[in-house]
């Protein structure tokens, strides 16, 4: 933490007498959420946390063995921390499994290349797929090309790389074309689809990713090529002569389970008021899925601990799930998605959610709270202001509408979300890939992150604002940038 923040912290507190307080939240309530803040600062369990759960089980690829360990031992860990109501829910999932993969340039500039399958994508033929590459620089170029165009071959398609942003507004356009890039190249008769790694570094360093079924069946053999090696690609195409490739891929998908792990810190006045706090429990197998997402399991454990160990219990229960099965798409609505089995199992219990938040973009700070719809410029987004301003977090006029994949189904179903938006900047250099580890993530900024959500949720958590009550300005406001 910086001294300009210790500093910034320590006028807050002393202003918290002389400054109007807002109506929703009482002075006890904003004076109690900066106690809680700071201690959150100095001291917190969430590099106890990802540093366990990712030196214990390393990467936790969703369905499989190390997933399941991994769970088992964070519910024990939950109790250990005081957290009651601790249980493992699971459901039935379709797992996949890496194998061995390759890429190469075969014929002539015959050249190895740095590749990974992507996730649920299916096994190349014994002795791999060898065929002539056809690139595209638009995913809606690859749409409008005649089928004879792809018949055959293996399709390319390259849209330069993803630039780094603050909130990682760059990845959206790249995983639809890792999406839905192979289903469509299938259709047109392609042999196997390969795509630029989405990502925003220069590494050698492949970024996997999961595809989509088609009506319940997996498509074609697909690949990302690290960053050098996609530029390799397009400038061999780019010579003008054809470019032949070699992949293989041992891939395969198998029956088994995934789970959520749930804990409550029930509410001292009304605990059936839930607040939710998100993350998720799956990785990739590249790396150790510390940053996405043992950090964000850190984080919302941690700070629900901060708001325990505090002495005070707010009046609203606070929730923490680690979620199973994000990373990985499914054949049908029955299997997977720990976000959607939870919110269909809720029934009317949804009804007492208060709000929902998720922690999914790493561990760096966190630099603007998010409201839902009605909240801009309430009373709550005030108060939350005054605890939040001091640690570099500013109110934003933009509307928390998603939530994130884990939390995003209770949404349909009428649970508000907030969103603590983190600095995504470096986020994409790391994300999905073997150097996504432990040592990526900055101790300081992480306990940043805890206090800013500890802050927030005992504003949230004991007092009796609804969010789902409040009303939507009649002009919108123009979305912070």
């Amino acid at each position: 933490m910086s001294i300009r923040l210790l500093t910034a912290s320590a006028v807050a507190l002393g202003l918290v007498a002389f400054v109007p307080v807002a109506n929703a939240q009482d002075a006890a309530t904003v004076q109690q959420a900066i106690v809680v803040r700071d201690a959150a600062m100095r001291s917190n369990i969430a590099m106890d946390y990802v540093t366990q759960l990712t030196t214990r089980f390393g990467a936790r690829p969703a369905g499989s063995r190390s997933e399941q360990q991994a769970a088992a031992w964070a519910a024990d860990y939950l109790r250990a921390n005081g957290f009651q109501n601790v249980r493992i829910e699971e459901f039935p999932l379709v797992g996949w499994e890496r194998g061995e993969s390759s890429a190469a340039i075969v014929g002539d500039n015959a050249q190895a290349l740095v590749a990974a399958a992507l996730g649920h994508s299916p096994a190349t033929p014994r002795g791999g797929v060898e065929a002539e590459v056809v690139r595209f620089s638009t995913f809606e170029d690859l749409q409008a090309a005649p089928d004879a165009a792809v018949r055959g071959k293996i399709v390319y398609v390259d849209l330069g790389q993803m630039h780094p942003m603050q909130d990682g507004s760059g990845y959206g356009p790249q995983t639809r074309v890792r999406g839905a890039g192979p289903g469509v190249a299938a259709a047109k008769g392609a042999a196997a689809f390969v795509m630029r790694s989405v990502g925003s570094d220069e590494d050698r360093m492949p970024h996997t990713g999961t595809t989509r079924y088609v009506d319940g069946k997996p498509t074609i053999p697909a690949f990302a090529l690290a960053a050098p090696d996609a530029d390799q690609v397009s400038r061999l195409v780019a010579l003008g002569q054809p470019v032949r490739m070699r992949l293989t891929s041992t891939a395969r998908t198998y029956r088994t389970t995934s789970q959520n792990v749930i804990g409550d810190l029930p509410g001292a006045t009304r605990p059936e008021e839930i607040i939710v706090l998100g993350s998720h429990m799956d990785s990739w197998d590249l790396g150790t899925g510390a940053i996405d997402d043992g950090a964000g399991g850190a984080i919302t454990v941690a700070a629900a601990k901060a708001i325990a160990d505090s002495g005070r219990r707010p009046a609203r229960t606070l929730r923490v799930i680690f979620y199973g099965s994000e990373e990985v798409a499914q054949p049908t609505a029955q299997t997977g998605n720990g976000g959607g089995v939870y919110a269909r199992g809720q029934g009317a219990a949804l009804d007492k959610h208060i709000i929902a938040g998720e922690s999914d973009f790493g561990a760096d700070r966190v630099y603007a709270l998010r409201l839902p719809a009605g909240a801009q410029g309430s009373d709550f987004q005030k108060a939350a202001t005054r605890v939040l301003y001091p640690i570099g977090v500013l109110a934003s006029d933009r509307v928390e509408t998603e939530g994130g994949v884990d939390v995003g189904p209770m949404g349909p179903l009428g649970v508000p979300f907030f969103g603590l938006a983190q600095d995504g900047t470096r986020y994409f250099d790391l994300h999905h890939t073997a150097n996504d580890t432990l040592d990526k993530i900055d101790p300081a900024q992480l306990s940043q992150n805890v206090a800013a959500w500890a802050g927030l949720l005992w504003l949230i958590a004991d007092s009796d604002v609804d969010f789902r009550a409040m009303k939507p300005a009649t002009t919108p406001a123009t979305p912070a940038r």
